[in-house]
C-alpha cells in the first residue's frame, strides 16, 4: 500500500522557521519524484517545489525560492521541507506527493500519490 505521511505543521511568528517531513512507504522512492503543495483557504493548491530522486535536482516555485528546501534521508524514504523566513502569506495547509515523472512538475494532477496535509500557521 502507497503512503505518504505529512507532518510537522504548526504555529510559528512570521520571520521563523518549521522543517516539514513527508515520510513514504510503499513505492520505489529512488524512482519517484516528491513534491510539496500548499492550499490556503479559498485559494487553488500551489506547488511549492519538487525534488527529483533520480538525480537530486530540486526545484522551487518562486515565491519560496530562497527561503524553502526540499531535502531527502533515503535510507528512511522520507522528504523534508525546511520553510525559513515565513511569511503570513505562507499559511497553508502542505502536502507532499510522487510523481514518476521528471523535472520541474508542479501541476497537481502529474502527481499519483498524495499525503494528508498539515497545517502551517504563520502568525504576523
Amino acid at each position: 500500500e502507497v503512503q505518504l505521511q505529512a507532518c510537522g505543521g504548526g504555529l510559528v511568528q512570521a520571520g521563523g522557521s518549521l522543517r516539514l517531513s513527508c515520510a513514504t512507504s510503499g513505492f520505489d522512492f529512488d524512482d519517484y519524484a516528491i513534491g510539496w503543495f500548499r492550499q490556503a483557504p479559498g485559494k487553488q493548491r500551489e506547488g511549492v517545489g519538487c525534488l527529483i530522486n533520480r538525480d537530486g535536482m530540486t526545484y522551487y516555485g518562486d515565491s519560496v525560492k530562497g527561503r524553502f528546501t526540499i531535502s531527502r534521508d533515503s535510507a528512511k524514504s522520507t522528504v523534508y521541507l525546511q520553510m525559513n523566513s515565513l511569511k503570513a502569506e505562507d499559511t497553508a495547509v502542505y502536502y507532499c506527493a510522487a510523481t514518476r515523472l521528471t523535472g520541474y512538475v508542479v501541476r497537481p494532477y502529474d502527481y499519483d500519490y498524495w499525503g494528508q496535509g498539515t497545517l502551517v500557521t504563520v502568525s504576523s
